[in-house]
Protein backbone atom coordinates (compact mmCIF):
# COMPACT_ATOMS: atom_id res chain seq x y z
CA UNK A 1 0.00 0.00 0.00
CA UNK A 2 3.03 2.58 0.96
CA UNK A 3 4.43 1.47 -2.40
CA UNK A 4 1.14 2.27 -4.15
CA UNK A 5 1.63 5.69 -2.12
CA UNK A 6 4.83 6.78 -3.82
CA UNK A 7 4.21 5.96 -7.08
CA UNK A 8 0.96 7.51 -7.09
CA UNK A 9 3.43 10.56 -5.52
CA UNK A 10 6.10 9.97 -8.26
CA UNK A 11 3.42 9.96 -10.75
CA UNK A 12 1.76 12.96 -9.96
CA UNK A 13 4.74 14.90 -9.70
CA UNK A 14 6.25 13.42 -13.54
CA UNK A 15 2.98 15.13 -14.55
CA UNK A 16 3.51 18.56 -12.78
CA UNK A 17 6.96 18.67 -14.84
CA UNK A 18 5.27 17.95 -17.84
CA UNK A 19 2.49 20.16 -18.19
CA UNK A 20 5.05 22.71 -16.63
CA UNK A 21 7.39 22.16 -19.39
CA UNK A 22 4.96 22.26 -21.76
CA UNK A 23 3.66 25.62 -20.47
CA UNK A 24 6.76 27.14 -20.85
CA UNK A 25 7.76 25.59 -24.43
CA UNK A 26 4.12 27.37 -25.49
CA UNK A 27 5.37 30.39 -23.50
CA UNK A 28 8.87 30.94 -26.00
CA UNK A 29 6.55 30.07 -28.97
CA UNK A 30 4.63 32.59 -28.24
CA UNK A 31 7.08 35.09 -27.08
CA UNK A 32 9.37 34.07 -30.27
CA UNK A 33 12.09 33.73 -28.19
CA UNK A 34 15.67 30.76 -29.36
CA UNK A 35 15.84 28.70 -26.73
CA UNK A 36 19.90 29.54 -26.33
CA UNK A 37 18.76 33.13 -25.55
CA UNK A 38 16.46 32.68 -22.84
CA UNK A 39 17.19 31.78 -19.52
CA UNK A 40 16.98 28.05 -18.11
CA UNK A 41 14.20 27.20 -16.92
CA UNK A 42 13.74 24.61 -13.91
CA UNK A 43 11.40 22.46 -11.96
CA UNK A 44 11.12 21.67 -8.61
CA UNK A 45 13.41 18.58 -7.86
CA UNK A 46 15.12 19.52 -11.08
CA UNK A 47 19.10 19.44 -10.79
CA UNK A 48 20.92 22.40 -11.56
CA UNK A 49 24.39 21.63 -11.00
CA UNK A 50 26.87 18.72 -10.15
CA UNK A 51 30.21 21.16 -9.33
CA UNK A 52 30.19 21.77 -5.56
CA UNK A 53 32.05 25.19 -6.11
CA UNK A 54 29.16 26.81 -6.49
CA UNK A 55 27.48 28.86 -3.85
CA UNK A 56 23.27 27.99 -2.74
CA UNK A 57 21.42 30.66 -3.07
CA UNK A 58 17.40 31.52 -2.84
CA UNK A 59 15.62 28.69 -4.69
CA UNK A 60 18.06 25.75 -4.35
CA UNK A 61 18.97 23.18 -1.50
CA UNK A 62 21.99 20.28 -1.51
CA UNK A 63 20.89 16.73 -2.33
CA UNK A 64 23.55 14.43 -2.32
CA UNK A 65 25.99 16.55 -3.20
CA UNK A 66 24.17 18.41 -6.05
CA UNK A 67 22.21 21.74 -6.34
CA UNK A 68 18.96 21.13 -6.48
CA UNK A 69 15.70 23.51 -7.73
CA UNK A 70 13.14 24.09 -5.20
CA UNK A 71 10.78 26.23 -6.85
CA UNK A 72 9.75 26.08 -11.09
CA UNK A 73 11.76 29.27 -12.32
CA UNK A 74 14.55 30.28 -13.90
CA UNK A 75 18.30 30.10 -13.11
CA UNK A 76 20.04 32.99 -12.83
CA UNK A 77 24.54 32.91 -11.42
CA UNK A 78 26.45 35.98 -10.50
CA UNK A 79 29.73 34.80 -9.89
CA UNK A 80 29.68 31.71 -8.14
CA UNK A 81 26.51 32.54 -6.85
CA UNK A 82 23.12 30.57 -8.35
CA UNK A 83 19.51 31.29 -7.51
CA UNK A 84 16.28 30.12 -8.70
CA UNK A 85 13.57 32.67 -9.49
CA UNK A 86 10.07 31.78 -9.35
CA UNK A 87 8.04 32.29 -12.26
CA UNK A 88 5.41 33.02 -10.23
CA UNK A 89 5.31 34.62 -6.38
CA UNK A 90 3.55 36.74 -4.17
CA UNK A 91 4.89 40.33 -4.16
CA UNK A 92 7.86 40.88 -1.93
CA UNK A 93 8.65 44.76 -2.48
CA UNK A 94 11.23 47.49 -3.16
CA UNK A 95 11.74 50.50 -1.88
CA UNK A 96 10.29 53.17 -4.09
CA UNK A 97 7.69 51.03 -5.86
CA UNK A 98 4.23 52.78 -6.84
CA UNK A 99 1.47 50.03 -5.67
CA UNK A 100 -2.11 49.30 -5.96
CA UNK A 101 -3.64 48.37 -2.93
CA UNK A 102 -7.50 47.79 -1.33
CA UNK A 103 -8.10 49.06 2.30
CA UNK A 104 -8.56 46.31 4.74
CA UNK A 105 -8.97 47.64 7.49
CA UNK A 106 -9.07 51.11 9.37
CA UNK A 107 -7.11 51.13 13.09
CA UNK A 108 -5.51 53.94 15.16
CA UNK A 109 -3.79 55.99 12.94
CA UNK A 110 -3.23 53.89 10.09
CA UNK A 111 -4.73 52.38 7.61
CA UNK A 112 -4.28 48.21 6.19
CA UNK A 113 -3.96 47.89 2.87
CA UNK A 114 -3.95 44.56 0.49
CA UNK A 115 -0.97 45.34 -1.70
CA UNK A 116 -0.92 41.32 -2.72
CA UNK A 117 1.91 40.42 -0.27
CA UNK A 118 2.32 38.17 2.08
CA UNK A 119 1.23 40.61 4.86
CA UNK A 120 -1.29 43.36 4.70
CA UNK A 121 0.75 46.59 4.03
CA UNK A 122 0.89 49.66 6.37
CA UNK A 123 -0.27 53.59 5.48
CA UNK A 124 0.07 55.44 8.56
CA UNK A 125 -1.97 58.65 9.09
CA UNK A 126 0.96 60.91 9.06
CA UNK A 127 2.25 59.65 5.64
CA UNK A 128 -0.52 60.92 3.45
CA UNK A 129 -0.80 64.28 2.15
CA UNK A 130 -4.48 65.83 3.72
CA UNK A 131 -6.56 67.33 1.62
CA UNK A 132 -5.96 70.63 0.25
CA UNK A 133 -2.55 69.99 0.07
CA UNK A 134 -1.81 70.85 4.16
CA UNK A 135 1.39 70.32 5.35
CA UNK A 136 0.95 70.41 8.88
CA UNK A 137 0.69 67.57 12.09
CA UNK A 138 -2.50 65.07 12.28
CA UNK A 139 -4.13 66.07 15.53
CA UNK A 140 -6.57 64.27 17.17
CA UNK A 141 -9.60 65.25 14.71
CA UNK A 142 -8.10 64.02 11.48
CA UNK A 143 -8.00 60.65 13.51
CA UNK A 144 -11.35 61.10 14.46
CA UNK A 145 -11.76 61.36 10.34
CA UNK A 146 -9.96 58.68 9.33
CA UNK A 147 -12.75 56.93 7.63
CA UNK A 148 -14.27 60.26 5.51
CA UNK A 149 -10.93 59.81 4.00
CA UNK A 150 -10.24 56.04 3.03
CA UNK A 151 -12.75 53.05 4.68
CA UNK A 152 -12.34 49.73 3.76
CA UNK A 153 -13.11 48.76 0.36
CA UNK A 154 -11.64 51.65 -1.21
CA UNK A 155 -8.71 51.82 -3.61
CA UNK A 156 -5.25 53.42 -3.40
CA UNK A 157 -2.10 54.33 -5.13
CA UNK A 158 0.69 54.34 -2.68
CA UNK A 159 4.38 54.24 -3.05
CA UNK A 160 6.43 51.82 -0.97
CA UNK A 161 8.62 53.68 1.21
CA UNK A 162 10.43 51.08 4.02
CA UNK A 163 10.56 47.33 4.26
CA UNK A 164 10.19 45.66 7.46
CA UNK A 165 12.68 43.25 8.97
CA UNK A 166 9.45 40.51 9.17
CA UNK A 167 8.36 41.24 5.41
CA UNK A 168 5.93 44.31 6.58
CA UNK A 169 5.81 47.15 3.65
CA UNK A 170 5.00 50.86 5.22
CA UNK A 171 3.43 52.84 2.26
CA UNK A 172 3.24 56.40 1.89
CA UNK A 173 1.26 58.83 -0.34
CA UNK A 174 2.85 62.31 0.07
CA UNK A 175 2.19 64.05 -3.26
CA UNK A 176 -0.71 64.67 -5.08
CA UNK A 177 0.26 61.84 -7.68
CA UNK A 178 -1.09 59.29 -4.84
CA UNK A 179 -3.96 59.19 -2.78
CA UNK A 180 -7.62 57.43 -2.76
CA UNK A 181 -9.24 56.15 -6.56
CA UNK A 182 -11.98 56.12 -8.03
CA UNK A 183 -14.27 55.63 -11.18
CA UNK A 184 -12.17 52.61 -12.96
CA UNK A 185 -11.91 48.84 -12.75
CA UNK A 186 -9.36 46.79 -11.07
CA UNK A 187 -7.16 43.55 -12.76
CA UNK A 188 -5.35 41.60 -10.72
CA UNK A 189 -1.97 40.19 -12.64
CA UNK A 190 1.51 38.35 -11.71
CA UNK A 191 3.61 40.62 -10.18
CA UNK A 192 6.64 39.29 -12.79
CA UNK A 193 4.61 39.87 -15.67
CA UNK A 194 4.74 43.74 -14.83
CA UNK A 195 7.26 45.51 -16.59
CA UNK A 196 9.62 47.47 -14.49
CA UNK A 197 9.58 50.78 -15.05
CA UNK A 198 9.95 54.43 -13.16
CA UNK A 199 6.59 55.88 -14.35
CA UNK A 200 3.75 53.62 -13.28
CA UNK A 201 1.02 55.43 -14.33
CA UNK A 202 0.28 56.04 -18.22
CA UNK A 203 -2.07 57.98 -20.13
CA UNK A 204 -2.84 56.18 -23.17
CA UNK A 205 -3.55 57.00 -26.38
CA UNK A 206 -7.01 55.70 -26.40
CA UNK A 207 -8.16 58.05 -23.70
CA UNK A 208 -7.33 56.26 -20.80
CA UNK A 209 -5.44 56.34 -17.73
CA UNK A 210 -3.85 52.86 -16.36
CA UNK A 211 -1.83 52.47 -13.47
CA UNK A 212 0.77 49.44 -13.75
CA UNK A 213 1.00 48.45 -10.06
CA UNK A 214 4.59 47.09 -9.31
CA UNK A 215 2.44 44.45 -6.96
CA UNK A 216 0.40 43.24 -9.78
CA UNK A 217 -3.09 44.92 -9.73
CA UNK A 218 -3.68 47.17 -12.66
CA UNK A 219 -5.71 50.14 -12.29
CA UNK A 220 -7.61 51.56 -15.38
CA UNK A 221 -9.68 54.87 -15.20
CA UNK A 222 -10.76 57.59 -17.44
CA UNK A 223 -7.78 60.32 -18.32
CA UNK A 224 -8.83 63.12 -15.84
CA UNK A 225 -6.49 66.07 -14.70
CA UNK A 226 -3.25 65.21 -13.05
CA UNK A 227 -4.67 67.26 -10.16
CA UNK A 228 -7.82 64.94 -10.09
CA UNK A 229 -6.35 61.63 -10.46
CA UNK A 230 -6.02 60.52 -6.83
CA UNK A 231 -7.28 62.78 -4.30
CA UNK A 232 -9.98 61.78 -0.85
CA UNK A 233 -12.92 62.96 -2.92
CA UNK A 234 -15.26 60.25 -4.53
CA UNK A 235 -16.52 61.00 -8.47
CA UNK A 236 -20.14 60.58 -8.96
CA UNK A 237 -20.09 62.11 -12.19
CA UNK A 238 -21.18 59.70 -14.82
CA UNK A 239 -18.92 58.28 -17.30
CA UNK A 240 -19.69 58.22 -21.04
CA UNK A 241 -20.36 54.97 -22.97
CA UNK A 242 -17.28 55.12 -25.54
CA UNK A 243 -14.77 55.53 -22.27
CA UNK A 244 -16.46 52.53 -20.59
CA UNK A 245 -16.12 50.43 -23.71
CA UNK A 246 -12.19 51.74 -24.24
CA UNK A 247 -12.01 50.58 -20.61
CA UNK A 248 -13.28 47.06 -20.96
CA UNK A 249 -11.96 46.54 -24.37
CA UNK A 250 -8.08 47.28 -22.19
CA UNK A 251 -8.93 45.59 -19.19
CA UNK A 252 -9.80 42.14 -21.36
CA UNK A 253 -6.61 42.92 -23.28
CA UNK A 254 -4.20 42.95 -20.42
CA UNK A 255 -6.28 39.94 -19.22
CA UNK A 256 -5.69 38.07 -22.74
CA UNK A 257 -1.90 38.91 -22.68
CA UNK A 258 -1.05 37.77 -18.65
CA UNK A 259 -3.26 34.76 -20.05
CA UNK A 260 -0.92 34.10 -22.41
CA UNK A 261 2.39 34.94 -20.35
CA UNK A 262 3.19 38.31 -22.33
CA UNK A 263 5.20 41.05 -20.57
CA UNK A 264 2.53 43.88 -19.38
CA UNK A 265 3.71 47.72 -20.62
CA UNK A 266 1.99 50.29 -22.27
CA UNK A 267 3.09 49.19 -25.82
CA UNK A 268 2.49 45.54 -24.96
CA UNK A 269 -1.21 46.62 -24.28
CA UNK A 270 -1.80 49.32 -26.68
CA UNK A 271 -1.18 47.07 -29.45
CA UNK A 272 -3.31 44.58 -27.99
CA UNK A 273 -6.08 46.77 -27.92
CA UNK A 274 -5.01 48.11 -31.67
CA UNK A 275 -4.89 44.63 -32.75
CA UNK A 276 -8.39 43.60 -31.39
CA UNK A 277 -10.17 46.81 -33.00
CA UNK A 278 -8.13 45.91 -36.48
CA UNK A 279 -9.32 42.38 -36.60
CA UNK A 280 -13.05 43.77 -35.46
CA UNK A 281 -13.76 41.82 -32.42
CA UNK A 282 -15.86 42.64 -29.69
CA UNK A 283 -15.21 43.41 -26.48
CA UNK A 284 -16.82 40.65 -25.20
CA UNK A 285 -15.26 37.98 -27.53
CA UNK A 286 -11.52 38.84 -26.31
CA UNK A 287 -12.89 36.63 -23.36
CA UNK A 288 -12.81 33.53 -25.47
CA UNK A 289 -9.59 31.01 -26.06
CA UNK A 290 -9.60 31.25 -29.50
CA UNK A 291 -9.41 35.18 -30.27
CA UNK A 292 -7.41 35.70 -26.93
CA UNK A 293 -5.03 33.34 -28.68
CA UNK A 294 -5.40 34.98 -31.73
CA UNK A 295 -4.55 38.61 -30.51
CA UNK A 296 -2.06 37.23 -28.41
CA UNK A 297 0.16 36.13 -31.49
CA UNK A 298 -0.82 39.23 -33.91
CA UNK A 299 0.49 41.06 -30.76
CA UNK A 300 3.41 39.17 -30.22
CA UNK A 301 4.26 39.56 -34.28
CA UNK A 302 3.60 43.05 -34.16
CA UNK A 303 6.08 43.88 -31.07
CA UNK A 304 8.78 41.95 -32.47
CA UNK A 305 8.92 43.13 -36.26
Amino acid sequence: MLWKCGANVYEYRRERERRFKGDVRRVQAMVGVQEAAHPRLVTPGEVISQDTSFMRGHGTYMEKGVQVASVAGYVTRVNRLITVTPLRQMYQGAVGDTVVGRITRVQTNRWKVDVNSRLDAELRLSNIQLPGGEQRRCNVEDERDMRALLTEGDLVCVEVQKICDDGLLRLAARNIKFGKLSQGTLLAVSPSLIVQDKQRMHDLPCGARVVFGANGYVYITPTVPQEQASTYIVNFEEVPVEVRKTIGRLRNCIKLLAHHSIMISPTSVMTAFDMSIEQEFEIKDLLKPDVMQDVALATVQSMNE
